[in-house]
C-alpha cells in the first residue's frame, strides 16, 4: 500500500502531500495519524522552515472525510474519537512555529476547506473548488469549520456557505478572502514553492515569534496584545538573527539567518 502521506524536502521547504487519490484524498482516521506524524517530523527538522501541504493528482486538495469511513462506524465514542482526532491534527498545523503554505490543487471541500483554514497562506489553481457541504449530508462542519470560517470571511457569507453547502470558485474564493490568491493549474506548484522558497530565507527565529505573537494575540484584548508584542520585540532584537540582519543591511549582502 502508497504511504497515504508523503513528506519531501525541497531545499528549505517540507512538502507535505496527502496521497489518496483514489477517495480524491479524502481523510480517514489512519490518513490523519500518518498526517500528525509527518507534520511532528517536519516539524523537529530544523533544516525544514516552511511547509507545504496539497494533495496528490491534479482533481482534489482534500475532498473531505471519507464518507465510507464515516458511514461505517457507529456507538458516540467512535464519532468523539474522530472528532478528536481531526481536531487534534488540525490544530497542530494551525500553532506550528513555521509557515504553512496550501497549494490546492483541486476539490477542497469540507475537511479540505477546514485544513486550509490551519495555514498561514493559500494559493488555489483555478479550478479548485472549496465550500463546507457537509449539511447537504446531514452533518455538521465540526473539524474547525463552524468557528474558523466566520472568523476569516465575512460573518454573513460564512453562514450563508455552511447553511447551503454551496461550492464556490476559487476566483469566489479570493474575493472573500479564503485564500491568497489564484493561478494557473500548471503553476500552482513552482507558485507555491517559490513564495516557500522566499519565505525559508528569512529568519526562523522571527518568523516563529511573530506566527505566534498573531496566534495568541488574536486571543488578547488589544492593550494585552500589544504588551505581548512589546515583550516579543525585546527578544528579538536581542538575537544573533537581528545583528546580522542589521550587518548584511549595512555590509550590502544577503543575510545568513540561522535561527538564533
Amino acid at each position: 500500500m502508497a504511504d497515504r502521506i508523503l513528506l519531501e524536502r525541497r531545499n528549505a521547504v517540507a512538502l507535505i502531500t496527502i496521497n489518496r487519490p483514489e477517495t480524491l484524498n479524502a481523510l480517514d482516521m489512519d490518513t490523519l495519524a500518518d498526517l500528525e506524524r509527518v507534520v511532528s517530523e517536519a516539524e523537529r527538522d530544523d533544516a525544514m522552515r516552511v511547509v507545504v501541504f496539497t494533495g496528490a493528482g491534479n482533481r482534489a486538495f482534500v475532498a473531505g472525510g471519507d464518507i465510507a469511513d464515516l458511514n461505517s462506524r457507529q456507538g458516540l465514542a467512535h464519532y468523539l474519537e474522530l472528532g478528536e482526532r481531526l481536531h487534534d491534527v488540525f490544530r497542530h498545523i494551525e500553532r506550528l512555529d513555521k509557515p504553512t503554505i496550501a497549494a490546492v490543487n483541486g476539490w477542497a471541500l469540507g475537511g479540505g476547506t477546514e485544513l486550509l483554514l490551519c495555514t498561514d497562506i493559500r494559493i488555489a489553481a483555478a479550478s479548485a473548488k472549496f465550500g463546507l457541504p457537509e449539511i447537504n449530508l446531514g452533518l455538521f462542519p465540526g473539524a474547525g469549520g463552524s468557528q474558523r470560517l466566520i472568523r476569516q470571511i465575512p460573518l454573513c457569507k460564512a453562514k450563508e456557505l455552511m447553511f447551503t453547502g454551496e461550492r464556490i470558485s476559487a476566483g469566489d474564493a479570493e474575493q472573500l478572502g479564503l485564500i491568497n490568491r489564484v493561478v494557473e493549474d500548471a503553476n500552482l506548484m513552482a507558485e507555491a514553492l517559490s513564495l516557500a522558497d522566499a519565505i525559508a530565507r528569512k529568519s526562523p527565529l522571527v518568523l516563529k515569534l511573530l506566527k505566534r505573537a498573531m496566534a495568541d494575540g488574536d486571543e488578547m484584548p488589544l492593550r494585552a496584545a500589544l504588551r505581548h508584542e512589546q515583550a516579543v520585540i525585546g527578544l528579538v532584537l536581542d538575537s544573533a538573527d537581528a545583528h546580522e540582519g542589521c550587518s548584511a543591511f549595512l555590509e550590502k549582502r544577503p543575510a545568513n539567518f540561522r535561527g538564533a
